[in-house]
């Protein structure tokens, strides 16, 4: 990989309600991929899991605190400028109500509908295993 490549890790989440929908973000228009749905996270800190990453980026742009969390899928991706490992995990249970904090569009999404929804590349491996493994 070349040098001027920037490496990111991040956590991500896919919060799901009592009714089978996840709850989604919508980059602002001005970030890299600007504009399109996301499973809401942010980048790991040095000297930080990936796990209290999540807790900490979903409080700070949902200002919800998760009671239960479980590892889903990691995927490595890179795009022409960077290279990113998202570390996604499952949240069944949280405190609070999610909204973006930060002036993001958000919105509670039927698993089903995802597929009408544009992601960045990075996350088609994510939306494959909700098919595979989350859908009837």
């Amino acid at each position: 990989m070349p040098q001027n490549i920037i490496e990111i890790h991040v956590a991500a989440a896919i919060i799901l309600d009592l009714k089978g929908n996840v709850f989604l973000a919508k980059r602002l228009a001005d970030a890299h991929q600007g504009g399109l749905w996301e499973f809401p996270g942010g980048k790991v800190e040095p000297g930080e899991s990936a796990e209290q990453a999540l807790v900490r980026e979903l409080d700070e742009e949902l200002g919800i605190e998760i009671t239960a969390i479980e590892p889903f899928i990691s995927v490595p991706f890179n795009y022409p400028d960077k290279s990113v490992l998202l570390e996604v995990f499952t949240v069944t249970a949280f405190a609070g109500a999610p909204f973006g904090r930060e002036g993001q569009e958000t919105a509670w999404v039927a698993l089903a509908e995802l597929s009408k929804l544009q992601f960045p590349a990075a996350n088609l491996p994510i939306l494959e295993k909700i098919q595979s493994t989350m859908l009837i």
